[in-house]
């Protein structure tokens, strides 16, 4: 992959939430650098209505200007949008013209772009806190969206109004919004003609698919709101009508007219499944289809209009093949497709019927050598081309069957691949056109199976192909809208599929589940409203905290990485399963030798092998090994387990120096959690022997009276609800049960210690770190403690944020913090460190976006201010909008706040790191 694709895959590709995709764009490696680009004449203003052309909006307000807006009639790109408005644009040296560093207007001081030189040299690629920000809004949106694709990827439609803000923003978009509403800045007003622009048309934001406006197009195309009938005929279309239900119960669940459309299926059972007699082999894709509208709809698929359709799918199965209505053994009698042999499976499976084997096996018969599968039911050695709508299908139902995860990540590694640039899957493979059913299927299968990343993306297009009505055509572009293509999309859109999707109305909680393709490895907690983990994923692995995919950056730095809290990191992404190819990233960074921005590997963090080894620092890189199946007496090149052997202190060093803090304590493990790490490590490593000294040691320090342990080591005399749950995850790992007294002494310590709102108490206040880690702890007794654990898990889901990381504490300043999050999503599993596995057989690791360092984060304050619009194609003028640059003399001013705050504050930051393992 060349530099400019790297660059695109960085802020453009299939991480939809890339800090600089409102600027930056897919371009040419060999495009020279261009300065100052002509406009082109900008379309008269009116000429852009709700049903023609688009608009961009410039706020000039930073530079003592108005908003500027420009018309274009015939947009293709949101670059050829801002370049036919009327704006002239600047790319930087680093980046090429793709990036937009400077705009300028002749409705502006005539035309000079900004920022200036003197402000900004648009060499490289400018810091976050200053730069053009792009943001979009869709008819009917009454707010601006952050665009998660770059200017040259975006693809205005009808109706749309952009806008181009200076300034600083977040990397979600919460911050640096324009100061003027997409209203403000429409055409006409902000007021569409009624006549032009649907009033039920999609009102979601941009890259959300409209479900409810879906389930409307949907209803209004139902013959005498029951049924689906073809152009011309008067005889039900049964299939599409099974659809047509599928995604009336995906949008909204149970209703009237869901209720109609099941019963006139289950009237037509005999019409549809038994065209050939109620004694003959049903049709087995049409008896699967209806099977499965039962189980989704709470009925009862051996009582489906009069048929028992599980029975009579389970007794016609071909028992050889070829022969007539077999191609091979294990088909469903009289199925030709993959689809109709998939979800017959998937209709027994429903039902709580366990599907012939062979029918099972017969699905592995129809993936192809490269992952997909055939939507042809292929007889053993015929030619197989798969494709992604019939894989997507496929992966799910095997993932459902159990017992074939290299084939299903076979499948998604296929996906993977097979995804366009635009998120878009084609119909077949070689196809360049996105195709709505397979970019549907194929979303479903990708978040079910942990791949968000890479199911957002293709939802983020197919958002774009929902037609002002609600329904969706089956190709790019398509003007028409189709029941084949609106039922997917809608399941896609409502995060399910037909092997999870159903009308039954969930429990009010419900604890957080590992992915199939790893077995749970501890008891799961008792229902509570716990976080949401997806979200809290997605926030951990957002490119700007993971830096390069790789590693989180120490704080303050912007080229050395934290690797301490880039395995925390790596911890929670194995409890999760939610996206096990960034897990394997970050993995393989760590094993294979991979540098920071300061030529740093992992073994600078650790220092084994050398008089400063760092134990607690070996065991959790130890641990990170084990966990993932990588061998710890080889990770990154290094014997951790005979580094922490080693490490083990013969006695307590003499001042000054302060390596050993006793007999068993491991060097430079400073406190307990970091003897935790190492103890757990050898333990799993199968060295208890070896770990007998520090066993004992860790042992030596709980507090007899009540049970809990201290932060520090050596111990100052507190009690901390974090060491205390590490210390028990450790010694619970011990063979025997010499220590399971202690082990429940703490358990009962750390309950009685939960808040009323089930937070627990820790260094920075109600600390959400000391919740999780609580959560963790107790989940080793869930049957006792599930009650606290519930309320434990309510409250971390209380400071789960929008962008879906954490606050550091109920208390203080409010804002999304990496360590934190790290900790609550891992730990609201309840998955001991002692027993955390996950595999990573199947996964790819995530290309490298980018070779240059991403910038720093930074999220200013916002401004007010006021003023009017201009248009491009009229006269200038205009006051000034808001001011979104950053306030370089209020950083200043709060560093120096951090130097003069003095040691005090260099010992609390250092405890609050202790307390959550976050030095080590």
């Amino acid at each position: 992959m060349g530099t400019a694709q790297l660059h695109d895959r960085r802020t453009a590709g299939k991480r939809l939430l890339s800090l600089f995709s409102a600027a930056a764009v897919t371009f040419a490696a060999s495009v020279a650098f261009v300065t100052g680009a002509a406009p082109a004449a900008a379309d008269p203003i009116e000429q852009c209505t709700s049903t023609v052309g688009a608009i961009v909006a410039v706020d000039f307000g930073p530079f003592g200007g108005g908003v500027v807006r420009g018309c274009d009639t015939t947009p293709t790109t949101g670059f050829e949008l801002l370049r036919d408005g009327g704006f002239t644009t600047e790319g930087t040296q680093h980046d090429g013209p793709g990036f937009i560093c400077r705009i300028g207007n002749g409705a502006f001081n005539s035309g000079k772009q900004y920022p200036t030189p003197a402000k900004e040299a648009c060499v490289l690629t400018p810091q976050v806190t200053a730069y053009w920000s792009y943001w979009i809004a869709s008819p009917g949106q009454a707010s601006w969206s952050y665009s998660p694709l770059g200017a040259m990827a975006r693809k205005p439609q009808a109706g749309d109004v952009e806008a181009w803000v200076y300034g600083g923003t977040d990397v979600g978009g919460t911050t640096g919004r324009p100061a003027f509403t997409p209203d403000d800045v429409r055409a006409k007003g902000g007021t569409p003609d009624p006549s032009e622009t649907p009033t039920d048309g999609p009102s979601v934001p941009v890259g959300k698919i409209d479900v409810r406006a879906a389930a409307r197009w949907v209803t209004q195309h139902l013959h005498e709101g029951s049924h689906v009938v073809d152009e011309g005929s008067e005889t039900p279309n049964y299939f599409l009508t099974t659809e047509a239900a599928y995604a009336l119960a995906a949008a909204g669940g149970k209703s009237p007219t869901l209720d109609k459309v099941v019963a006139r299926l289950a009237a037509g059972t005999g019409e549809y499944a038994y065209a050939a007699g109620p004694k003959e082999a049903p049709d087995a894709t049409a008896a699967a289809r209806l099977a499965l509208v039962a189980a989704i709809t709470e009925g009862d698929p051996r009582d489906f209009g009069g048929h028992d359709l599980l029975g009579d799918l389970k007794k016609n199965v071909c028992r050889s093949g070829p022969a007539p209505g077999c191609t091979a053994k294990g088909d469903f009698a009289g199925v030709s497709y993959g689809d109709g042999q998939a979800l017959a499976v998937l209709a027994l499976l429903r039902g709580g019927v366990v599907p012939p084997a062979d029918t099972v096996t017969r699905l592995t018969q129809l993936v192809c050598e490269d992952g997909s599968v055939t939507s042809i039911l292929i007889g053993p050695g015929e030619n197989c081309d798969g494709d992604p709508m019939t894989t997507g299908l496929v992966a799910l139902v095997l993932d459902e069957a159990g017992g074939h995860d290299a084939t299903v990540a076979k499948s998604v590694a296929y996906l993977k691949k097979a995804q366009l640039r635009s998120g878009a899957f084609a119909a077949f493979n070689g196809s360049t056109v996105g195709s709505v059913p397979a970019t549907a299927w194929a979303a479903q299968a990708l978040r079910a199976l942990g791949q968000v990343r890479a199911a957002d993306t293709a939802i983020w297009w197919l958002s774009r192909e929902q037609l002002a009505e609600g329904g969706f055509g089956s190709d790019e572009g398509a003007e028409e809208g189709g029941l084949y293509a609106t039922a997917p999309a809608v399941l896609a859109g409502g995060n399910t599929d037909l092997v999870t999707l159903t009308t039954k109305v969930p429990e009010p909680t419900k604890p957080p589940t590992t992915p199939p393709t790893t077995p749970p490895t501890t008891t799961p907690p008792p229902p509570g409203d716990g976080p949401d983990l997806r979200k809290g994923i997605a926030y951990l692995t957002s490119p700007a905290n993971l830096r390069q995919g790789r590693f989180y950056l120490a704080d303050g730095s912007t080229t050395r990485a934290d690797f301490g809290l880039t395995i925390d990191g790596a911890f929670a992404l194995a409890a999760t399963g939610h996206d096990n190819d960034a897990l394997r990233t970050v993995v393989d960074f760590l094993d294979r030798g991979g540098k920071d921005g300061e030529a740093r590997t992992v073994h600078d963090w650790t220092n084994v092998g050398s008089a400063h080894a760092v134990g607690g620092s070996m065991g959790k890189a130890a641990l990170l090994a084990q966990a993932v199946g990588r061998d710890p007496r080889d990770f990154g090149g290094k014997d951790l387990i005979a580094g922490l052997a080693d490490a083990v202190c013969t006695a307590k060093s003499p001042l000054p120096d302060r390596s050993c803090a006793d007999k068993g304590a491991y060097t430079y493990a400073m406190s307990v959690f970091g003897q935790s790490l190492g103890v757990i490590a050898q333990v799993r490593a199968g060295e208890t022997k070896a770990a007998e000294a520090p066993i004992g040691y860790l042992a030596g320090l709980q507090h007899t009276s009540s049970g809990a342990w201290p932060s520090l080591v050596p111990p100052t005399g507190d009690a901390d609800v974090d060491s205390t749950a590490m210390a028990a995850m450790a010694l619970d790992l011990v063979p025997g049960d010499a220590h399971a007294a202690a082990v429940d002494k703490a358990l009962a310590w750390i309950a009685s210690k939960q808040l009323k709102d089930g937070g627990f108490p820790g260094a920075s206040g109600t600390s959400v770190n000391s919740a999780a880690l609580a959560v963790q702890g107790l989940s080793l007794d869930a049957e006792k403690y599930g009650k606290q654990i519930g309320k434990a898990r309510k409250f971390l889901a209380s400071q789960q944020n929008a962008d879906g990381g954490f606050n550091v504490a109920e208390e203080g300043q409010r804002g999304s913090n990496v360590r934190a999050s790290t900790q609550a999503v891992g730990g609201a599993t309840g998955i001991s460190f002692g027993v955390l596995t996950r595999s990573l057989d199947g996964t790819t690791p995530n290309p490298l976006p980018s070779s240059s360092t991403a910038p720093v984060i930074v999220t200013p304050g916002d401004s007010a201010g006021g003023g009017g619009i201009v248009n491009a194609n009229g006269p200038g003028g205009g006051g000034s909008l808001a001011s979104t640059g950053s306030q370089a003399l209020g950083l200043a001013g709060a560093a120096a706040a951090l130097v003069l705050a003095g040691w005090g504050a260099v010992v609390a930051a250092r405890h609050r790191r202790t307390a959550v393992g976050g030095d080590l």
